[in-house]
């Protein structure tokens, strides 16, 4: 425990370190698709720390894209969530975003050696069925909790 605590605090670890070499490496425009090595020595490489890979291989560049990315995925559901017309399908909705753009961060913060390594995936971009799935389904329940009905004219709201 003290030594996570220590690596956290000041002391990079061997797979964030490794993960920050990647950034390096990588530059502003990255080494090219395919021809990064760090994925060879970092563990979880495909799953845990695909965002370094990514970073790597094709730069500070698509780094920003994939950040602006799930940034924009969650501010619009955050907006679907706020003209929901009751109370659960706001929260749910606005719930649901969050988790998703929180799992995202994690995993960048992670990578960037900002948070402390936790295992979280990259919700779509990280290898795994599992993830895969549990991202998709909460998107698809955030998207039909907040989705917008048409009205009758003349028909009230119950």
């Amino acid at each position: 425990m003290q030594d996570r605590i220590a690596q956290y605090l000041g002391a990079t670890g061997y797979q964030v370190g490794l993960a920050t070499d990647a950034f390096a490496a990588g530059g502003v425009t990255g080494v090219g698709p395919g021809a990064g090595t760090i994925k060879y020595q970092l563990p979880d490489a495909h799953s845990d720390f695909i965002f370094a890979v990514a970073a790597e291989e094709f730069g500070f560049v698509l780094c920003i894209v994939i950040a602006a990315l799930f940034g924009l995925v969650t501010i619009r559901l955050l907006l679907r969530a706020a003209h929901a017309p009751d109370p659960f399908a706001q929260l749910a909705g606005a719930g649901l975003a969050v988790v998703v753009g929180l799992q995202a961060f994690i995993n960048m913060g992670v990578s960037l050696s900002i948070l402390p390594a936790k295992g979280m995936t990259l919700p779509f971009i990280s290898y795994g069925g599992s993830s895969q799935l549990a991202v998709a389904l909460t998107l698809g329940l955030a998207l039909g909790i907040t989705r917008q009905r048409p009205q009758l004219p003349g028909a009230h709201r119950r």
